[in-house]
């Protein structure tokens, strides 16, 4: 009859290595290992890796009163925005011997408090969120729960919940800089949703980098998304081009979605890309330098937003961290080949 396989305990371990299991737990813990010898830790380490020792995280959990989850609510699980962000989370979480719980919430209120209200159910150590939209309750709510709480590619005015993204303002400033410098007088701007931090920002940011230049912002030079999605960007491009009478020559876009939006409307009135209209997008998600043509837009450190975002949850189990709201990681714009000088 075959043996059922038990797993391997940290007295296993001290046997093996004959060394008290207090001596075990703390060579195997990184932060306490410097108080063992370093020929006791390392072959401590040595007999763990052979008998196939993998830490019992429950027990572990019940001694430090941690269950070493972190939520993560994505508003969106099939932007392509996303999947960089939440491999920076998650293999930064992995480090410290965390696990991500990843939930999509489709933008949808009532299916993001329900997931909040599972995960705290199930008493996870922190959240990581995405979908901070404008209206707060929620948000509010996790916080008087004492739960560390980092938004993460989005932010709040008035700085109240630790955030890490980038200079939204500086960002379109960028973009809104390149085209003017080509030329271009006649900008229109391709706005994302208001009740999105990250919207409103960048909407911002073109107003003031068309100020700065000495350039108007009329009604007839900018569109407002409901969501950052192609069929929005189409449909906004399209009420600008009409509504400019044929003198737009430029486009900045709050996001690659967006843009991509703005292309398929070039298309269907076959006109040229960027020889009729410049078009910048946001975010330089993956393949957008594959378009036809290749899309020039501001980059977005997104691993390292989503790994900054990580480690900031973690430091934060310790408690508050006086003096901060918001982490802010530099943009750079990329130029390919949809923008260049107006026509005429």
């Amino acid at each position: 009859m075959e043996r059922v396989r038990t797993a391997v305990t940290i007295r296993d371990v001290a046997r093996e290595a004959q060394v008290h299991p207090g001596t075990v737990s703390r060579a195997l813990n990184e932060q306490t290992r410097t108080l063992v010898n370093p020929e006791t830790a390392e072959r401590v380490l040595q007999v763990a890796e052979r008998l196939g020792y993998r830490p019992n995280r429950i027990a572990r959990g019940l001694k430090t009163n941690r269950t070493y989850t972190i939520g993560v609510l994505i508003p969106d699980i099939t932007n392509p925005l996303f999947p960089p962000i939440l491999r920076g989370i998650e293999d930064r979480l992995l480090d410290e011997g965390y696990t991500a719980l990843v939930v999509n919430t489709d933008n949808d209120p009532v299916r993001e408090r329900t997931h909040v209200e599972a995960m705290r159910a199930r008493q996870v150590d922190g959240f990581i969120s995405a979908t901070a939209r404008l209206d707060r309750e929620l948000l509010d709510e996790v916080g008087a729960a004492d739960v560390p709480l980092v938004l993460v590619n989005r932010s709040l005015e008035d700085g109240s919940v630790p955030a890490v993204t980038v200079d939204d303002r500086q960002a379109i400033k960028l973009a809104v800089d390149h085209v003017v410098g080509l030329g271009h007088s006649r900008i229109g701007h391709v706005a994302g949703p208001q009740n999105l931090s990250t919207g409103h920002r960048r909407y911002q940011g073109f107003k003031e980098a068309m100020a700065a230049a000495g350039l108007p912002v009329s009604e007839d030079s900018v569109r407002f998304c409901r969501t950052f999605t192609e069929e929005e960007g189409a449909r906004a491009c399209a009420e600008l081009l009409d509504a400019s009478g044929g003198e737009l020559t430029a486009i900045v876009a709050g996001n690659d979605l967006l843009a991509i939006g703005c292309y398929d409307v070039l298309e269907e009135r076959g006109l040229s890309c960027p020889g009729y209209l410049s078009i910048v997008g946001y975010n330089d998600m993956p393949f957008v330098d594959r378009l036809r043509p290749p899309l020039t837009t501001v980059h977005v450190p997104q691993r390292e937003i989503g790994a900054v975002a990580a480690d900031l949850v973690l430091q934060l189990q310790g408690g508050p961290i006086e003096g901060l709201d918001e982490i802010l990681l530099d943009p750079e714009l990329v130029v390919r080949e949809s923008t260049g000088p107006p026509r005429g």
